[in-house]
C-alpha cells in the first residue's frame, strides 16, 4: 500500500466572508435592527454624528420622498463608472483585513500623544451609560408598539362572533355549544366539518347542535355559521327579504345547474325568460361567499423599499433608501489603548484588538452589501428599461445567472442580493425578483429580424391573456383554445392550450363557461 499526496483546490469560506453573506440577504429594516444589536455588543463601534450644521439644514428640509440632489449626483457617477468598467471578471471587496500593530502605531500619532489626557475607566463607564440608555430607549419604543397594538382593532373572527353572542339571552348550556361551533368555523367563516361530528364528539344530541347553529347563523357578518356555500348564499338572501325571488330559488333547487353556469339547462326546468335568469345570476354573483374574511385579524404589511429608481434627465439613477439607516463607523478613541507605550495590560490589548477586527469587518460588510446591491440594482434597471418606460408589455425575460455574468459575481451571491429586497420606480413598487421570469418563443419580426424579437417573459403573455378575457364578449367568452390562436396568429407567440389554461389559472380567471353573461 503506497500513499501519495496530491494537490487539491478546495473553496473555503472564512467567517467574515459567511457574515458579509448573511448581511447581504438582510433587507434594510434587518440591517437597521442588526446595527443597532452590534452597536450594544461592541464597544468599538459607534453612530456617527452630524454636525450642528447638517442637523440645523435637516430641520429646515421639509420631509418629502425627492432625493438629495448630492445622492442623484453620486448614483449618476456610479451609474457612468458600471457602463466604463470593461467586461472581464470584476472581483468582489474583500473584507478588510486587520492591519499590524506597527502599522496602526504610525497612523495613531495624534491619537497616542493625547492618550494621557484619556480617563479610560470614566470612558468605558460612560459607554455602559450608552448602552443602557440605548436599550431604554428600545423599551420605550418596544411599549409605545405594545400600546398602538393595544389601540388598533385586531378582532378575529372567533372573538368577534364570541362578543355577539354572549350579548344574546342563551342558557349556559347553549351558550357553551355556540362557543364550540363557533371555534370550528374556518376563516371564512363556514362550518366545514359535518355537524353530526361535532354532535358526537362533544356528547350534544344533533337536534340541540343543530338549533344552536341557527343560532349562531343569526350573528353578523351574515353568512357565518353555514355549513357549505349553498346555505351561505341562501343566508344571505334570507337577510335581504329575498327568500321569494328568483335568484333563492335557483339556489335552493338547481345550484348544480348555477354552479356549472349552465343556463340552457335551467331554461328547461324553470319558466323564466333568459333576461331574468342573467339578471337572478348577476344578484347571485354580488353575494360574498367569504362573510368571515371581512373580519380579518391580519393587519397590512407596509413595504419598505430597499431601493428607489428614479429618472432624471432621460436616465434612470439607482441609489439605496438607507437615508434613515443609522450610520455606523470604528471608534478611533479605543485605538489609543493598541500602542505598546499607553498605560494598559497585554488583555486590555488583545481585547480591543479583537474588538477592533470585528468592527472593522462589520462595517465593510456593510459597505460590500452597499455595493453589491447597486450593482445587481443598476444591471437589472439596464436590462429592464423598456418596462420602466412603456410598462409590462415591455418586461424582458431574465434569469439571475445573466445578472450574475455581467456584473462578475456568483449566482448564489445575486440570489442572496434579490432575496425580500424591494425597489420603488416610476411604475411603482416590485420585488427585485419580480424582474426574473420565464420565457417563451415569439416569431421574429419579419421587418426587423431581430433576435430579442424572439422572446417574451411569462408575466407578458399572462398580461396578454388578461387583457384578451377583458375585452372579449362576455356573452360569448373565448376558450382557452380561442385565446391560444389569437396568441399564435396575431402575435406570433409559440404557446399551447394547456399553457395558456395554467396561465389563466393562475391568474384566478374561471373558464369561458363560468365567464358567460346574459
Amino acid at each position: 500500500m503506497e500513499f501519495q499526496l496530491q494537490p487539491q483546490t478546495r473553496q473555503q469560506f472564512s467567517p467574515q466572508l459567511m457574515y458579509a453573506l448573511k448581511l447581504l440577504q438582510y433587507t434594510t429594516l434587518e440591517l437597521e435592527q442588526e446595527i443597532k444589536e452590534k452597536i450594544e455588543e461592541n464597544p468599538l463601534l459607534e453612530l456617527e454624528e452630524e454636525t450642528d450644521e447638517a442637523a440645523e439644514d435637516s430641520a429646515e428640509e421639509p420631509l418629502a420622498e425627492e432625493p438629495l440632489a448630492e445622492e442623484r449626483d453620486v448614483a449618476r457617477e456610479e451609474l457612468d463608472a458600471a457602463r466604463e468598467e470593461p467586461d472581464a471578471v470584476r472581483e468582489e471587496p474583500n473584507v478588510v483585513r486587520e492591519e499590524p500593530d506597527t502599522a496602526r502605531e504610525d497612523d495613531l500619532g495624534d491619537i497616542a500623544s493625547d492618550r494621557d489626557g484619556i480617563d479610560w475607566d470614566a470612558y468605558i463607564q460612560d459607554g455602559m451609560h450608552n448602552q443602557m440608555d440605548a436599550r431604554e430607549e428600545t423599551e420605550k419604543r418596544e411599549d409605545q408598539h405594545i400600546l398602538e397594538r393595544e389601540g388598533t382593532s385586531d378582532t378575529t373572527l372567533t372573538e368577534y362572533l364570541l362578543e355577539q353572542l354572549r350579548l344574546l339571552d342563551l342558557t349556559t348550556r347553549d351558550r357553551e355549544i355556540g362557543e364550540y361551533l363557533v371555534g370550528n368555523l374556518n376563516d371564512s367563516g363556514l362550518l366545514d366539518v359535518p355537524l353530526l361530528d361535532l354532535a358526537l364528539e362533544s356528547s350534544v344530541p344533533f337536534d340541540e347542535a343543530e338549533r344552536v347553529l341557527k343560532v349562531v347563523q343569526t350573528l353578523e357578518p351574515t353568512g357565518v355559521g353555514a355549513r357549505d356555500l349553498r346555505e351561505c348564499l341562501m343566508l344571505q338572501l334570507e337577510a335581504l327579504n329575498l327568500s321569494d325571488s328568483l335568484a333563492y330559488r335557483l339556489i335552493s333547487e338547481h345550484w348544480r345547474d348555477v354552479k356549472l353556469r349552465r343556463i340552457a339547462s335551467i331554461r328547461k326546468k324553470i319558466r323564466a325568460s333568459e333576461q331574468e335568469i342573467g339578471d337572478a345570476l348577476n344578484m347571485i354573483a354580488g353575494l360574498n361567499p367569504h362573510p368571515g374574511l371581512a373580519v380579518s385579524d391580519s393587519s397590512a404589511i407596509a413595504i419598505h423599499p430597499d431601493l428607489i429608481v428614479e429618472k432624471v434627465d432621460g436616465e434612470y439613477l439607482v441609489y439605496l433608501n438607507d437615508r434613515n439607516l443609522p450610520r455606523v463607523r470604528v471608534s478611533h478613541a479605543y485605538q489609543a489603548i493598541l500602542n505598546r507605550n499607553a498605560p494598559s495590560s497585554e488583555e486590555d490589548r488583545r481585547y480591543v484588538r479583537r474588538k477592533l477586527t470585528e468592527a472593522n469587518h462589520f462595517v465593510n460588510s456593510i459597505e460590500q452589501r452597499r455595493s453589491t446591491l447597486l450593482k445587481v440594482t443598476n444591471c437589472i434597471v439596464r436590462a429592464q428599461r423598456d418596462f420602466l418606460d412603456t410598462g409590462l408589455s415591455g418586461l424582458k425575460p431574465m434569469i439571475l445567472q445573466e445578472v450574475a455574468d455581467e456584473v462578475g459575481l456568483h449566482v448564489t451571491t445575486v440570489s442572496r442580493a434579490t432575496q425580500g429586497k424591494y425597489v420603488q420606480t416610476p411604475r411603482g413598487i416590485f420585488a427585485l425578483r419580480f424582474f426574473f421570469d420565464g420565457r417563451l418563443k415569439k416569431n421574429a419580426d419579419e421587418e426587423s429580424g431581430e433576435a430579442a424579437a424572439g422572446q417574451l417573459a411569462t408575466k407578458t403573455v399572462k398580461d396578454r391573456i388578461a387583457r384578451i378575457i377583458e375585452e372579449e364578449d362576455a356573452r360569448a367568452p373565448l376558450s382557452d383554445q380561442a385565446i391560444e390562436e389569437i396568441l399564435r396568429t396575431k402575435e406570433g407567440v409559440q404557446i399551447k392550450r394547456r399553457t395558456v389554461a395554467k396561465y389563466r389559472e393562475n391568474l384566478g380567471i374561471p373558464i369561458a363557461r363560468m365567464r358567460r353573461r346574459i
